[in-house]
């Protein structure tokens, strides 16, 4: 099954989309949108099989928004050639870390910015180096804690395409201090275009992982491309890993983390200079995988006033420093 949201009449509605058709979906009294995700099979079937009543509309006729609204995004680095081509741009011997190998690692993106397949994403104020990161985000079904590893598959509602959107240059200032990335992040991420759900995707599994091809292309031309397979973890144990003494809530994303050639900085990593390009305004940037579907996103002018923030105050003296 695929299940997203799109804008009808100014008003967010669940859909169903099956064989290129968009079909309404009427949620019962007290069920929300991450309540129907966490149902069991028969059960939505019993709820959508009435979809489409609504309306039912062809795929180019409807405005997608992001697919789910989740209160907690955690984007992981789990394609290790990703991590490794970007440690040949940073200060030390250019390995990978030992930290890395032993678990995976994430950071926290803002989901107050969660976008959809075809919105519009401002260039933001202050950056000349504007990229993307082509993931992958399971959608975690339940709020759980503590999530055994032989019951995480059941607490996936199903898979959607990420484009975590960073501008690399206020990323790397913000980082000199010991910090993750602030203002260089919070500004755009692309869910979408909808939810497929794992028994559709069976067909691709390859032990704990699926084979999609993935590949991101600007303007049409294709720049970076990997498998989901190469993941060095499976969504099941970045789900156990998240959970280990923390709530993990029902419409959650989880992120695959950037694949390998998947994000311009890797290439400028390995290149020593910027190529290709960083993204300007006007370039198109659209992320395909396989049995998802595929995302698109046109960079717009600034849209921020950008309001000055002073320097730090020096409030000690020497002795104190």
């Amino acid at each position: 099954m695929k299940f997203g949201r799109v804008r009808d009449h100014g008003e967010a509605v669940p859909v169903r989309i099956n064989h290129d058709r968009v079909h309404g979906i009427e949620l019962p009294h007290g069920l929300d949108w991450p309540g129907f995700l966490g149902l069991p099979r028969d059960e939505q079937d019993g709820i959508t099989v009435s979809a489409g009543r609504r309306f039912r509309r062809a795929l180019d006729e409807v405005e997608f928004l992001a697919p789910v609204e989740p209160r907690a995004l955690r984007d992981y680095v789990t394609f290790e050639a990703h991590i490794a081509g970007m440690k040949k741009g940073e200060p030390g011997d250019g390995t990978v870390p030992e930290q890395w190998y032993e678990a995976p690692r994430y950071l926290y993106a803002n989901p107050w910015s969660v976008i959809g397949t075809g919105a519009e994403v401002p260039m933001p104020p202050g950056t000349e180096r504007l990229d993307f990161e082509l993931e992958v985000a399971a959608v975690v079904a339940h709020t759980v804690r503590d999530v055994a590893p032989e019951d995480a598959a059941s607490h996936i509602a199903g898979y959607c395409i990420w484009n975590d959107w960073s501008a690399r240059d206020l990323q790397g200032a913000e980082m000199r201090v010991g910090l993750g990335p602030s203002k260089g992040k919070d500004f755009a991420n692309t869910l979408g275009p909808w939810i497929t759900t794992p028994d559709e995707l069976e067909e691709f599994r390859d032990g704990d992982r699926y084979a999609l091809e993935m590949t991101v292309a600007i303007n049409g031309e294709t720049v970076g491309s990997d498998n989901l397979k190469n993941m060095s973890w499976s969504f099941e144990e970045l789900l156990v890993y998240a959970s280990r003494d923390a709530i993990v809530g029902a419409g959650d994303v989880l992120g695959s983390g950037t694949a390998s050639t998947g994000a311009l900085s890797e290439r400028w990593s390995r290149n020593g200079d910027l190529t290709p390009p960083p993204l300007k305004v006007g370039d198109v940037v659209t992320m395909t995988v396989e049995g998802l579907g595929s995302i698109e996103n046109r960079v717009v002018a600034t849209t921020s006033p950008a309001h000055p923030v002073p320097r730090a105050r020096r409030t000690y003296g020497a002795d104190r420093l």
